[in-house]
């Protein structure tokens, strides 16, 4: 594989808007009010949100393992040069014949919290309709690891998983990367990373309504504000966590926050989503955008009235059913024969 190196660009979106926020699903909008409302997330509002929310709890090594469909075992394995050993949560099918395609699985969580059993239920439906297995890292989180830390336990997850395939059984050329939210920006981090250094090789990377951009200033995330679930103080707060005073200035990774890529050439095959009504829309569209214009594959999906996780917090609306049915679709089409 040939390597490319990955620039940064410092440009930054100034102008103002005071257009009203988009209207919400009116499902979706049921279900915000269900709960209650969405706090803005502050620093010092991250150790209460580590404990978790209600009816959100991690599944158990029951849940996972559908009645003997999977099974599920913790791995540890050797994390970037120096630091402490990454834990892997690797689900696999039972009485299918190997090698499996494989989905690696980036949990959200704002870069602050979550773990790796976090929104892998549904890398779990994927991978039982098409016969994948899983694998899932738990990375550090921030302000206790800022960047490069998470995103570089994410990448020795992958390079070992990819080095074991054999063990694993899984076929080393049908390898997905796949996240939502803070996952997804640091599954598209992974696949730069992949490419600008020569591998592990990916099959394609799913990218759900990624967190990409650390200047958190686009049109989108003026115009929603912190309406929602995930607002801009939110975003803020987890920003602000990984990068500390760096974040929004010139001098940001795009390993750390990928719209900063200049060059995003040469990457697999992604199919990307978000929502019209969620702070992350205009940079995730614009991410797509710019694969196109490199020359690269995408597929984009923008769902009406939408919320950031609106597939979780309002998991029966008609566009998060449509929304599940167009993820599986596309890796259906990407990793079948």
């Amino acid at each position: 594989m040939t390597t490319q190196t990955t620039t940064q660009t410092t440009t930054q979106t100034t102008t103002q808007t005071t257009t009203p926020p988009v209207p919400f699903d009116p499902e979706v909008a049921a279900a915000l009010a269900a709960a209650g409302g969405f706090p803005a997330i502050t620093p010092d509002v991250i150790p209460l949100v580590r404990q978790g929310l209600p009816g959100q709890e991690p599944p158990t090594d029951a849940d996972l393992a559908r009645g003997g469909a999977f099974s599920v075992e913790e791995r540890s394995v050797p994390g970037p040069a120096g630091d402490p050993d990454v834990r892997l949560l690797v689900c696999r099918p039972t009485g299918r014949p190997t090698p499996t395609a494989a989905v690696y699985w980036i949990h959200g969580g704002g870069m602050v919290f979550g773990d790796n059993r976090g929104g892998v239920l549904e890398a779990l439906d994927w991978a039982a309709d098409l016969g994948l297995a899983v694998v899932s890292v738990e990375y550090r989180l921030a302000p206790e690891t800022p960047h490069p830390g998470p995103v570089e336990d994410c990448y020795a997850g992958l390079v070992w998983t990819a080095g074991h395939a054999g063990e694993l059984g899984i076929d080393p050329d049908r390898l997905v990367v796949a996240g939502a939210s803070a996952g997804g920006g640091l599954a598209a981090a992974v696949a730069l990373l992949a490419r600008d250094r020569g591998g592990p090789a990916l099959a394609g990377q799913v990218l759900i309504y990624p967190m990409l951009d650390d200047r958190n200033d686009s049109g989108s995330a003026q115009q929603m504000g912190d309406t929602g679930t995930w607002g801009r103080t939110a975003n803020d707060t987890g920003w602000t966590a990984l990068l500390g005073a760096a974040r929004g200035g010139p001098d940001v990774s795009p390993y750390a926050a990928p719209a900063r890529a200049t060059d995003l050439s040469g990457l697999p095959p992604a199919f990307v989503d978000v929502a019209s009504a969620e702070n992350f829309r205009d940079e995730d569209v614009a991410y797509a955008t710019r694969i196109w214009q490199a020359g690269g594959r995408a597929e984009l999906h923008v769902w009406p009235g939408g919320c950031h996780g609106f597939d979780v917090f309002a998991p029966e609306a008609g566009i998060s059913r449509e929304a599940r049915r167009a993820r599986l679709t596309w890796l259906r089409r990407l990793l079948e024969p």
